[in-house]
C-alpha cells in the first residue's frame, strides 16, 4: 500500500477528537503515515500543539482562521514564535474569506499580512485559505513577498488563473475532496494541469468528504479516495500520485523531516 499524508485536518474538531487513536489507526490501515493538524485559533491551539506532541504521525500548525471573529488575534512577534517551536511545521491558516464574511473586511487583510510576516520572520512556509477572494489574496501575497515562506493553498477550489499565480509564487496546490464531486469538472482540469511537484492532497477533515463518503464525516483516512481521483484525472498510478504528494509534503514542509 502507497504511503499517503493527508497535507491538512483537523482531528481535534469533534466528532473526531472523540476517538481519536482509532482516527489515526485507520489511516494507518489506508497507508496514511503523516497527518497536520491545522489551527485555526488561539483558544484551541494548546489542542492542536499537544496532538503533535503526543502522537508521532501528527505536525501542527499555528494560526487564525481568516473568518474567525472572536478570540485572541495575536501579533506577528507571537505567531513567529510560536512558529519557531519544533512541533510547528507552519503558520496558519490564514488568508482571505469573503463567502463566510462580509462588510468592511479590512480587518481580515491585515491579519492575514500579520500570518504572512510571521511566516517570513520564522521561516516557516505557510497555509492559505481563498474563498472568493483570489483578487485580494494573491495580491496581499506578492505586495508581502509570501514567495520568499512559499508554503500551500490549502483545499484550492478555484480557476487555472489563480493556480498559475499562487504557483508562480513559489505555493504548492492542495486537493481536498471536493475534486471528487460531479460538479468539480473545472477543478479537475486545475488539477490534471498542476506539475507534479507541487501537488498536494488533504481531508479539512472533519469537513469535504470524498465521494463516495460525501455528506458524512470525513477522516484522514479518506485521503486515499483525493489520491485516486487525481490519479483517474491526471493518467497516473495511485502509487505515482501517493509518491508525489508525499515528497512534495516534506519538501514545502522541511520542519516535518525532524
Amino acid at each position: 500500500m502507497p504511503t499517503l499524508v493527508d497535507s491538512h485536518c483537523h482531528i481535534n474538531f469533534d466528532p473526531l477528537a472523540a476517538e481519536l487513536a482509532q482516527v489515526v489507526e485507520r489511516a494507518r490501515q489506508n497507508g496514511v503515515e503523516h497527518l497536520l493538524c491545522v489551527s485555526v485559533n488561539m483558544e484551541d491551539f494548546p489542542q492542536v500543539l499537544a496532538l503533535a506532541r503526543d502522537y508521532e504521525p501528527i505536525y501542527a500548525s499555528v494560526g487564525v482562521h481568516p473568518s474567525a471573529r472572536q478570540g485572541h488575534d495575536p501579533s506577528v512577534e507571537e505567531l513567529a514564535e510560536w512558529g519557531r517551536s519544533p512541533e510547528i511545521v507552519a503558520i496558519g491558516e490564514t488568508g482571505l474569506d469573503y463567502y463566510h464574511c462580509s462588510g468592511d473586511l479590512d480587518w481580515q487583510r491585515q491579519r492575514f499580512r500579520r500570518h504572512i510576516r510571521a511566516a517570513r520572520a520564522c521561516g516557516k512556509p505557510l497555509i492559505i485559505h481563498m474563498r472568493d477572494a483570489a483578487t485580494d489574496t494573491l495580491r496581499i501575497m506578492k505586495e508581502e513577498g509570501a514567495h520568499e515562506s512559499g508554503g500551500v493553498m490549502h483545499c484550492f477550489a478555484d480557476n487555472w488563473e489563480a493556480a498559475t499565480q499562487a504557483l508562480d509564487l513559489n505555493f504548492a496546490i492542495s486537493f481536498s475532496g471536493i475534486v471528487t464531486f460531479n460538479s468539480a469538472g473545472t477543478l479537475r482540469d486545475v488539477a490534471r494541469r498542476v506539475p507534479a511537484d507541487r501537488l498536494l492532497i488533504e481531508t479539512d477533515c472533519p469537513y469535504l468528504a470524498p465521494v463516495p463518503y460525501r455528506g458524512k464525516t470525513n477522516e484522514p483516512a479518506f485521503v486515499r479516495y483525493v489520491a485516486a481521483c487525481l490519479a483517474t484525472v491526471r493518467g497516473e498510478t495511485l502509487d505515482q500520485i501517493a509518491e508525489a504528494t508525499t515528497r512534495n509534503f516534506f519538501k514545502f514542509f522541511p520542519a516535518a523531516v525532524g
